[in-house]
């Protein structure tokens, strides 16, 4: 079994290392140039597109706002990688890994920009709202049908059931440290306890649908974040006096200045980016299906939105991490985890630490488990899954749920960091030709931006764009102006006139949801 794991992982650092992570680089360098640095220009705006008034869906509820959007795809990015994922970092690459962490979000902004935008531009009805994601943006945008049902196998498989798994075996994990450190003992027993109320918390939650997702989703990131923040807080506080050195350790190994036994600067820029990555999720293809759900009035509110949420995980959760655990000096080249985060804590904070750290990683990986639930669904959608497989689909996650509270991953998250990159290759490549599309509506988002109006989009201000199903005739009126101060809930898509569809769009793909199998 380690000589396969030490195979896997020997490939999987080969194929980042030379092949993925220079070609985010690539394309994000050139999406942050193209788009005038979006995602630092129009800062200010995404704190405010967040706070947008969902529409009315076709059964009579409210659809996704963007804040629910946004908590769905938070709840899956700010997961037990923001403990686990950012302490290895330091303890393999050094300090300076954090800097590189931070310089990769920022220039990541934009790749997540271009993707939720496309993923909001070619969403499709259903009853309930919108979903969508790359694998529409494949088939309605590059018309790539295959290339969208290999990426929605891909991410099903990898987030729905891999990480999910991973996520339940964290938790398990974190309830058998407390359980330990009460004297109370742990093993398989307390084990199989903590799988089945996991599984049966999971259950209550999947089997609500998307809504029920995004309320449990709203409810939890704000807390978990909030608690966590405090806790880094009281920390940095009680040792402030440590600030200085710790803020000086991090770019004087980003930059070479002192070398760590992991191999100085190298290893930091190599670490730093790469869990950066797996943090933020920017570029990879799972945040859009969350940003597609969204109810706003122009697609590149949600692109916004969907970068903040780059900043929110990485620029915020994790330096949280980065001081804690740079607070406590950690022995570098060792093979970190979640417990180089709990020793920081505990020799901050005592041992109640702990148990507070024990919680929160309960909230980080609970919601994780949701958010990555929800990706499979929208892609089996997509894969025109009926309702009876999307029952097995649900008994299969919570399975994955259980079987991962009691049994070592190792293996398998290695096979899931493998799966993961081919998952984002497969975006990056659609992604790439699809910018210039993301930009179109960039200039005009920007344009009634500069004119202080709350930017509107419809498909007859560009008709030319085929395969769009939300947004309108592209025959239709344009839409009206609206002043920047009143904001507005946008119109609901379903009253818009769908456009036939044309023996030139090939087959349907997932349909529309809603039961007109005619239209797109």
């Amino acid at each position: 079994m380690n000589v396969l794991n030490d195979a896997i992982v020997a490939v999987n650092d080969f194929f980042w290392s030379y092949f993925l992570i220079p070609l985010l680089i690539i394309l994000a360098v050139y999406f942050t140039i193209r788009s005038g640095v979006v995602q630092i220009r129009l800062l200010p705006e995404m704190f405010r597109v967040i706070r947008g008034a969902p529409g009315v869906a076709p059964d009579g509820m409210r659809e996704i706002s963007s804040f629910q959007a946004f908590a769905i795809s938070a709840a899956s990015r700010v997961g037990t990688g923001n403990i686990v994922g950012v302490a290895t970092a330091i303890v393999l690459g050094g300090p300076g890994a954090i800097f590189w962490m931070w310089l990769m979000a920022t220039v990541l902004g934009s790749a997540a920009f271009v993707e939720s935008t496309l993923a909001q531009l070619y969403k499709v009805r259903t009853a309930t709202g919108f979903r969508g994601g790359p694998a529409y943006y494949m088939l309605h945008g590059l018309g790539q049908r295959w290339m969208g049902a290999l990426f929605a196998v891909v991410i099903t498989v990898t987030f729905s059931l891999v990480f999910n798994s991973v996520q339940a075996n964290s938790i398990s994990g974190a309830v058998g440290t407390s359980s330990d450190a009460f004297g109370l003992g742990g093993g398989l027993l307390l084990a199989v306890v903590v799988g089945i109320l996991l599984t049966a918390l999971v259950a209550l939650v999947i089997f609500g649908g998307v809504r029920r997702i995004a309320h449990v989703a709203q409810a939890l990131v704000p807390l978990m974040a909030v608690a966590y923040i405090l806790l880094g807080l009281a920390v940095v506080v009680l040792n402030i006096g440590e600030v200085p050195r710790v803020i000086g350790d991090i770019f004087a190994s980003a930059f070479g200045v002192r070398e760590f036994v992991s191999g100085g600067v190298g290893a930091a820029i190599v670490q730093g980016m790469r869990r950066g990555m797996f943090s933020n999720e920017a570029g990879l293809g799972s945040a859009p299906n969350a940003g597609a759900t969204a109810s706003v009035s122009h697609p590149a509110k949600q692109g916004l939105v969907q970068c903040l949420g780059v900043y929110f995980d990485t620029l915020l959760i994790c330096s949280v991490t980065a001081f804690i655990v740079l607070i406590g000096e950690p022995e570098y080249g060792t093979g970190g985890g979640a417990e180089v985060t709990q020793t920081a804590l505990q020799g901050s904070l005592g041992d109640w630490s702990i148990h507070a750290l024990t919680v929160i990683l309960f909230l980080l990986a609970f919601t994780s488990i949701l958010g990555n639930y929800y990706y499979g669904e929208s892609n089996l959608m997509f894969l025109a899954a009926d309702a009876r497989y999307m029952t097995y689909f649900r008994w299969a996650v919570l399975a994955a749920v259980f079987i991962g509270s009691i049994a070592p991953l190792t293996v398998v998250w290695s096979l899931a960091d493998v799966s993961m990159g081919v998952m984002a290759t497969i975006n990056l490549l659609a992604i790439a030709p699809l910018s210039a599309v993301a930009f179109r509506l960039l200039a005009d988002y920007s344009r009634q931006y500069r004119n202080g109006l709350d930017p509107q989009f419809t498909l007859s201000k560009m008709p030319d764009l085929r395969n769009v199903e939300c947004w309108g005739d592209p025959a239709g009126a344009l839409p009206e102006d609206v002043d920047r101060s009143e904001g507005t809930a946008p119109a609901d898509p379903a009253e818009s006139s769908p456009r036939p569809r044309g023996p030139e769009d090939g087959p349907e793909g997932g349909g529309s949801g809603d039961g007109r199998p005619g239209e797109r």
